[in-house]
């Protein structure tokens, strides 16, 4: 939630994301801190570096979750969370990343502790994510699925 937060602020969003608001507002952060407009021994030119990188993987990061991308890829997602198994989960924080047996990873946020440890000790954690995870907390997916040969 950390991470959202910080992204929002740094793109001055409030409230619900759009993708044509955070658009503009990229192009425009880019623009103000591309490193080719500063000179050689500018001390601001390392901040641009940094800047700009981290410009970029907000941006990446505030489209994956807005609302306009997660309506594109819902069937996908349903199809995921329905058809597919679990393989792997790892909870760090409150962000919890499970891993499906088609090889998506999508991360959850804001999961505490405990729902992660009921996942844990649950005996169907399917059933139980279904339940208790799935569509309860706000998601992003990570990892594009393998692609097989």
């Amino acid at each position: 939630m950390k991470r959202i937060n910080e992204y929002k602020k740094l793109f001055q969003v409030e409230g619900q994301l759009e993708l044509k608001t955070l658009k503009s507002t990229y192009r425009n952060l880019v623009k103000e801190w591309h490193p080719d407009k500063f000179q050689e021994g500018d001390p601001r030119l390392e901040e641009a570096e940094v800047m700009g990188k981290k410009i970029i993987d907000a941006y990446h990061f505030l489209v994956s979750i807005a609302p306009e991308t997660k309506e594109a890829n819902l069937d996908e997602y349903n199809t995921t969370i329905n058809e597919c198994g679990i393989e792997d989960w790892k909870h760090k924080g409150l962000l919890l990343q499970i891993t499906f047996t088609d090889g998506s990873t999508y991360e959850y946020f804001g999961v505490p502790h405990n729902v992660y440890v009921k996942l844990c000790q649950s005996d169907k954690q399917v059933r139980f994510a279904k339940r208790a995870i799935y569509n309860s907390y706000l998601y992003r997916k990570s990892k594009k699925a393998a692609v097989e040969a």
